[in-house]
């Protein structure tokens, strides 16, 4: 019997579902996550009953139930409970849609029957009486008389193919419907992952598993069966006859139950639901089969409705963090579809979203940079690496080239044919694609990462000692031209950011010339990864490259730099013959000296110019002359004239870039010089060589700058002030012996250095035990002085593991030279891009002066006199570099190493600090020898005239008169020696 309601109140809330055509559930306002819900039916109202999995609805059931569900579901709501039912735990209710009465609209489309009152009829009751009189009489709803209505109302549902896979075929149903889109209605959530719907039109009832996703489960309940053995038997021995005793007691039919486990929902199980509930439950969606699995489940993308667009939703749970990306069913995806789903997931991660929250990051041994820069391509390396000129360093500077190694793609390795390492199939046809493309041109540079790699083979893990850092960038060609034809001009970047130019590694990988690499999550990558993903994929589809079904073109290259002079000469007459002909210039290995690649001939050949010579290795503007080279002919097409061979199989001839001689550019450029033994009438363009040389000599260029008409000057022999190496320079530290370290200031490495490690975001000490610093290790050490942080270098440690914070570890700060022991707790581990770069300060030691050792009479004040002149105040010096010293070896602490010899010159009063320890009397000339180089003889003679008012003055060292040490090692020149003489 129908109860009134105790409490009258009005409630508010949201129509989350509609199972039938009086029945709505309804969620409530709060801000949980997941709201109260409450089902509530239409009060005196009874719709006809449908049809739950196979067979026939009550007549009109289904329109009954699609005029409701499209009336109110997802509505704001205003509802109360009018009465109740004992034992009934739905409450029925009056329900209204802003001032629209639910149950009234009902009956007014002939939708339900009103019920009998049961006692008093209230006003309520009589109007819904009423409608239904005026909807019988218009014949509408369930009150359609009209012929075939009523058979036409009923739905004979097809078997249910949820829980028996058999009574659909999954794969006739994909492979009729694979693509495209299906119509359906959400009957049921199993999990935010899971959907049960109808397909339409047939009504088909089936499960459909999110493509691409996995939500978490909702948990189950398992069923284990009990063994009854209480129960008592009539029969002997408990045996029963098989005969009805009549029905179960209470206690016997709990006893004879079989008992469940549950097992509780995953973490964010219920939430993901709700949340695939509230968007699809009762609602229309468009389902896309993408495949099936081997249980003949359906696996498809389902699409919802969202005002105008239309929302995927397995993107709006991976991105909302209440599902993962699983590869297994993601496969059977589009690529595009799938790239965005794996980004959704790593931005989930990255934010520590709901199933993410504890989330950590796996280690990497990549970190991001931000470096851009614009200049010219020097050099191809590979696929995909390349060299780019640096257009804000200096022309011919070595540090202006820059090794860019493109972001995110990889390209078959070249091999190594000193090593008998053949080309991987494709690697010769990707450099030359880049050379064909990029050699020479104007480039921008977003450097974005920096890795960690081993030397070796990658098989164990590396070690400071046996890795090195490598950067990475998108490179953009500025200009537009064939370059374009890969990259698609109606697709626009799907990367957030706008491309500057042509990315170089879309290029490759379009072609087929590479592969992106499928980074790890949180592994830096390239700004444009989508970008190269698609590019791949037209790749694919294309069948380009090594994505294609043919096999790899095959070239047989005969390398002469690797075997026999005499293969060489064997070669001689294949290139006469041709007269001139085109080469690839490969490699520069001296200003006059090339690596061809001889096309015609498949071959690479050692390739000299005639007459005309470079200075050689480590000679004054050896270094210069390579430089031009490099980004003149460097991987350009050329044309040679081979005359002949030499006896180490170089061969010799002219070249011409753009039909222009190289040979007179270098001339011209006073980089070079002409020598006309081989035989002038032999040389094409050989009066151009002397002319260009001539010009050279008037200009006084280069190697010609101290040139006097009439006057041979050797190659190289001139070592005067102007043509020695020298750099700006601070002093940063001051040792005994006149040795001291500077920094270039020039170096653009200094800046570059101090702000990464400014940037460098330093953590708590490191737990002892997780971080053992080993001698020669470089780390991050606090200096004592202004607690900055510098990278040093280990010089010694305590043996074994660290077993306290207060441990003590000697250090070496690599780039100011200063020396010191700091406790462990003002160490950390150094960051790989910080790392790799060499220390920036360089050992060096006043040229020509004996300067004494701090123990020697005279070393205080000698290393105390240096410092007031260099270190007193910031100052900037002039260092010529007169000799070096490499036997030092490597760095292992402060005063080992590479030793410059320098003059050191004082910029402002243009003095040298040489000049000035011998006239303060704290330092004396070397010995001369008998043969020294006029440019010394001068230097010495000069510096003669300081150390003599020195010990005119009785200042320092001469303070007692002439110092007598030296005798023995620097004899009068008429001294005899002991024992020289005849007996």
């Amino acid at each position: 019997m129908a109860q009134p309601a105790g409490n009258s109140g009005w409630l508010r809330g949201k129509v989350k579902a509609v199972s039938s055509g009086d029945t709505l559930v309804i969620m409530g306002f709060t801000k949980a996550e997941i709201p109260p819900e409450k089902t509530v039916v239409l009060a005196h109202l009874s719709a006809p009953r449908l049809a739950r999995r196979g067979g026939q609805d009550e007549p009109f059931a289904w329109e009954s139930r699609e005029y409701l569900r499209k009336l109110c579901i997802g509505k704001d709501v205003v509802f109360r409970t009018e009465y109740t039912i004992p034992n009934f735990s739905r409450e029925f209710c009056s329900v209204f849609i802003g001032s629209t009465n639910v149950g009234n609209e009902v009956v007014t489309h002939g939708w339900a029957k009103v019920k009998e009152a049961k006692g008093e009829v209230t006003p309520e009751h009589s109007e819904l009486l009423r409608l239904e009189e005026q909807a019988r009489q218009q014949g509408v709803g369930l009150w359609d008389r009209s012929p075939g209505a009523v058979e036409a109302a009923i739905r004979n549902l097809p078997p249910s193919a949820v829980g028996d896979p058999s009574n659909l075929d999954a794969m006739g149903l994909l492979a009729a419907n694979k693509g495209k889109s299906m119509e359906a209605i959400v009957e049921q959530v199993r999990d935010g992952s899971s959907l049960r719907v109808y397909l339409l039109p047939e009504f088909q009832f089936v499960q459909v598993f999110v493509a691409g996703i996995q939500a978490p489960s909702m948990g189950r309940r398992t069923q284990e069966p009990t063994i009854v053995t209480d129960i008592p038997s009539d029969e002997p021995n408990g045996e029963t006859n098989g005969e009805s005793r009549g029905p179960l007691t209470s206690a016997q039919r709990i006893a004879s139950s079989p008992a469940f486990t549950e097992v509780s929902p995953d973490a964010f199980g219920r939430e993901a639901k709700h949340f695939t509930e509230i968007r699809v439950l009762n609602r229309d969606v468009r389902v896309v089969l993408e495949g099936v699995d081997k249980f003949s489940n359906l696996i498809g993308s389902v699409y919802y409705p969202d005002g105008d667009s239309a929302k995927d939703l397995a993107m709006e749970l991976i991105e909302n963090g209440y599902a993962k990306y699983v590869e297994w069913s993601a496969s059977m995806m589009e690529d595009e579809a799938r790239r965005k789903l794996k980004a959704a997931e790593l931005q989930a991660k990255k934010s520590k979203l709901r199933l993410w929250t504890n989330y950590v990051p796996p280690a990497t041994n990549s970190k991001a940079i931000s470096d851009n820069f614009t200049g010219k391509v020097v050099e191809v390396v590979s696929g995909d690496c390349i060299i780019v000129a640096d257009d804000s360093l200096p022309f011919g500077s070595p540090a202006a080239e820059r090794r860019v190694n493109l972001s995110s793609i990889r390209c078959p390795k070249l091999g190594n044919p000193r090593r008998e390492e053949k080309p991987a199939p494709y690697a010769r046809e990707a450099r030359e694609f880049l050379r064909t493309r990029l050699i020479g041109r104007q480039v921008q540079v977003s450097m974005e990462y920096s890795r960690k790699v081993p030397l070796g083979d990658g098989s164990a893990p590396a070690g400071p000692a046996d890795s090195r850092v490598m950067g990475f960038g998108s490179v953009f060609l500025l200009s537009q031209g064939k370059e374009t034809e890969d990259v698609p001009s109606t697709t626009p970047p799907t990367s957030a950011t706008q491309q500057p130019g042509v990315n170089v590694a879309e290029l490759i990988i379009a072609r087929g010339f590479g592969t992106v690499i499928r980074h790890r999550d949180f592994e830096e990558r390239s700004n444009y990864y989508e970008n190269l993903l698609a590019a791949e994929s037209r790749a694919t589809t294309g069948r380009k490259g090594i994505h294609s079904a043919k096999d790899p073109p095959s070239m047989h290259v005969t390398d002469l730099l690797t075997t026999s002079a005499k293969k060489a000469k064997d070669f001689l007459p294949f290139l006469q013959r041709n007269m001139r002909m085109t080469a690839v210039v490969e490699y520069v290995l001296s200003g006059h000296r090339f690596k061809l690649y001889v096309p015609k001939e498949t071959c690479s050949i050692a390739f000299s110019l005639s007459g005309v010579r470079c200075p050689g290795r480590d000679e004054p503007y050896s270094n210069d002359a390579i430089s031009l080279m490099r980004r003149k002919i460097m991987q350009r097409d050329v044309e040679i004239e081979v005359e002949t061979v030499d006896r180490t199989g170089t061969f010799l001839g002219s070249l011409w870039e753009s039909r222009s001689n190289v040979g007179i550019t270098l001339l011209e450029a006073g980089l070079a010089r002409l020598q006309t033994g081989f035989g002038a009438d032999r040389i094409p363009d050989a009066h151009l060589l002397a002319q260009a040389e001539l010009l050279a000599k008037k200009q006084k260029l280069k190697i010609w700058e101290n040139y006097v008409e009439g006057e041979e000057v050797s190659n190289g022999a001139t070592n005067d002030k102007k043509q020695k190496e020298e750099f700006k320079a601070i002093v940063t530290e001051v040792l005994g012996g006149g040795k001291f370290y500077v920094q270039a200031v020039a170096d653009q490495k200094v800046a570059s250095i101090q702000q990464q490690l400014a940037s460098l975001n330093l953590k708590e000490a490191p737990v002892i035990g997780a971080f053992n610093p080993k001698k020669g290790d470089l780390v991050l050490a606090q200096f004592s002085a202004d607690n900055s942080w510098n990278r040093a270098m280990v010089v010694n440690g305590p043996r074994g593991a660290v077993q306290t914070a207060k441990e003590k570890f000697e250090v070496f700060y690599i780039d100011y030279g200063n020396q010191e022991v700091v406790t462990y707790s003002q160490i950390r581990p150094l960051d790989p891009s910080v790392s790799s770069a060499p220390g920036l300060a360089q050992l060096c030691q006043l040229a020509y002066l004996k300067v004494p050792a701090l123990e020697e009479d005279y070393g205080q004040e000698a290393a105390m006199y240096l410092s007031e002149h260099t270190l007193s105040e910031p100052k900037e010096f002039k260092a010529v570099i007169e000799d070096k010293d490499t036997s030092g070896g490597k760095v292992k602490g402060q005063g080992t190493g590479n030793l410059l010899l320098v003059t050191l010159v004082d910029v402002e009063s243009d003095t040298s600090i040489n000049a000035i320890m011998l006239k303060g009397g704290v330092a004396r000339l070397e010995k001369r020898r008998r043969w020294e180089p006029k440019d010394k003889q001068q230097m010495l003679d000069e510096l003669e005239k300081f150390q003599a008012e020195a010990r005119t003055k009785r200042l320092g060292m001469w303070e007692y008169g002439d110092i007598e040490s030296d005798d023995e090692e620097n004899p009068l020149p008429g001294a005899k020696k002991a024992g020289a003489g005849k007996r």
